[in-house]
């Protein structure tokens, strides 16, 4: 077999006269007045080979029997390229290899799409023949730099004293805010293992344990629905540190950041972060994620509202609701159409309507602009520093209502208006997010993080009567809109990690039962630690401007949790089942 003595991408101009050897797939197959030219492309690029039928006419023959996607392995002398014949796009362009060994490894059925030009075939298809799409050079890329930031963390948390220590993948199941994966055990039957959603328990038994740095590229498993940012299956960067408190794992987690922005995209980011608070987030743009590149934030217009003619706001703010607003500078240039378009866009978060008026040369038109007083436009105007040619769009109802459509119309009108700078990235923290949630379908407790989440000191006393207003010591990693992850300090008192079991509605035996192990640990010197997780899949798409993780994913699944390649989920047969405990019942 010849061996390889280069990569497709590495000839250049100061090896020519040199033998070389290189291996790949045929991406290109060309006849030109008998001599046969072969773009031979490997995961780093392509190099053109020529074959002369006058200096060898039997591996001519065989070469220009070659089609695409055939894997071969070629050997010959680098020579320059005729001239006009130069290619300057490719790093190889004034190069190529005049062919004197060709070994054909294996030949290509035809390809279900075209590598270099797969058109508008969908997801899905490519998936199934992901083997092929792989060779695509922009989705090699992607796993080329994926593997870079990977070593980056890697060199960065080794660099620093952390140890890697991996945890089981089967586990026990503990509520953790998604629905587990179990795996069901042949020698306990009737038993379950889960697949862990976090390593976030064992990290924490580590401290306790004395590896007070930990990190982790780590598998995670959460059997929810598949989103463009979500899969069932994910990649977690993991980490937990003793005797710190959360300033010290933020200024670890931006500097291993900040090397990964120098390492991998050649670009510095300012240190220390930017940081707001969970409430205020909220306030200003209607979401604990929320994207800095632009500005349009919220701004509560009740009280200026209060006592307007227009009965639809009126009303809200008498009921305790508010009306909150987004002002879109230019955007008094969109149609009557376009803004019907945004009042039935928003519709699907629940907001059953949009109010809206413009602020043209002539002032206010348009919408529900007749209902107010020069006044109250003018105090509007005030409250949104509004500029002649802006449209205003405003929700009313109770305040939790507005939060989500408003975020969400936010970024749909920047995009439509070009306000967002595809090229800039805008890191935040969010921190203090409240202990618990309360769940508006059935008023029950739930939390933002997990259960294992420190309160500020000053706060524990309104666990009992008012949780949702006690704040955490969290926080999350967001950039340009996105979360990338998020941490906290965690509760080492074994007291204070009971009561907020007791809030959630566990009692002494149901924490027995789930959480023995850790409630053992806490009680024998468990430090202060604090940790936080990154998901890579999510850290990976966003430093390369791609919006659905699945692309960053070798082998991912759909939205119905099916991985193309292999077709899993699949049935299992009889045996296995019975040797497992476990009877299938007939669906309905």
């Amino acid at each position: 077999m010849l061996k390889r003595t280069h990569y497709c991408e590495e000839p250049r101009e100061t090896d020519i006269g040199r033998t070389v050897a290189v291996s790949g797939w045929v991406a290109n197959w060309r006849d030109h007045g008998g001599v046969v030219f072969i773009d031979l492309r490997d995961r780093t690029g392509i190099v053109q080979v020529v074959f002369n039928p006058e200096e060898n006419p039997e591996m001519h023959t065989r070469a220009s029997k070659l089609r695409s996607e055939s894997c071969i392995s070629v050997s010959g002398e680098v020579s320059q390229r005729p001239e006009g014949m130069e290619n300057p796009d490719l790093p190889t362009g004034m190069v190529e290899i005049v062919a004197g060994e060709l070994e054909v490894h294996n030949v290509s059925e035809p390809p279900p799409f075209d590598v270099d030009n797969p058109g508008d075939v969908s997801l899905e298809a490519r998936l199934s023949y992901r083997f092929i799409d792989l060779r695509r050079p922009e989705i090699s890329k992607i796993f080329q730099a994926r593997h870079r930031i990977f070593q980056v963390f890697r060199r960065f948390f080794d660099e620093n004293g952390f140890l890697e220590v991996e945890t089981p993948y089967l586990t026990k199941s503990t509520p953790e805010g998604a629905r587990d994966f179990l795996v069901p055990s042949r020698l306990s039957p009737g038993s379950f293992y889960a697949l862990p959603q976090s390593p976030q328990l064992f990290k924490q038994t580590l401290m306790v344990g004395g590896i007070d740095r930990y990190f982790q590229i780590v598998k995670c498993f959460r059997d929810e629905d598949v989103r463009a940012s979500r899969q069932p299956e994910f990649t977690q960067l993991d980490l937990e540190m003793s005797f710190v408190d959360e300033d010290d794992i933020m200024e670890m987690t931006e500097r291993a950041m900040a090397a990964v922005f120098e390492q991998v995209l050649d670009r510095e980011i300012s240190l220390p972060l930017p940081t707001m608070t969970f409430a205020d987030a909220f306030e200003r743009f209607g979401t604990d994620a929320p994207d800095l590149r632009f500005g349009m934030e919220l701004k509560d217009i009740s009280a200026v509202v209060a006592d307007c003619e227009f009965r639809v706001f009126k009303n809200a703010v008498d009921e305790g609701g508010c009306v909150r607003g987004i002002c879109v500078p230019g955007g008094a240039k969109m149609t009557r159409g376009e803004i019907d378009g945004l009042v039935e866009w928003v519709k699907q978060f629940n907001l059953p309507g949009l109010a809206w008026f413009k602020l043209e040369e002539n002032g206010p038109s348009g919408g529900v602009a007749k209902f107010f007083s020069d006044a109250e436009i003018g105090a509007i105007r005030q409250k949104f520093d509004a500029r002649t040619g802006s449209l205003f769009l405003f929700a009313a109802a109770r305040r939790q209502k507005t939060h989500l459509p408003l975020a969400q119309l936010r970024c749909h009108a920047a995009a439509k208006m070009g306000m967002i700078p595809e090229d800039e990235f805008e890191l935040c923290w969010v921190v203090d997010a409240p202990a618990f949630e309360r769940v508006e379908e059935s008023g029950h407790l739930t939390f933002p993080h997990h259960p294992f989440t420190t309160p500020y000191p000053e706060d524990v006393g309104l666990l009992e009567e008012e949780p949702t207003r006690a704040r955490t010591k969290s926080y999350d990693l967001v950039l340009n809109g996105v979360e990338l992850g998020g941490g906290s300090v965690r509760i080492s008192d074994p007291e204070l990690q009971m009561k907020i079991f007791s809030i959630l509605g566990y009692n002494q035996e149901e924490v027995e039962e789930r959480f023995g192990f850790l409630m053992r640990a806490l009680r024998h010197g468990a430090p202060p630690h604090a940790g936080i997780a990154l998901g890579l899949d999510r850290v990976v798409g966003k430093l390369l401007g791609i919006e659905d993780i699945r692309e960053t994913i070798a082998f991912p699944k759909t939205q119905r949790g099916m991985c193309m390649l292999t077709k899993a989920p699949t049935r299992v047969d009889d045996q296995q089942l019975k040797d497992l405990g476990i009877a299938l019942r007939e669906s309905e």
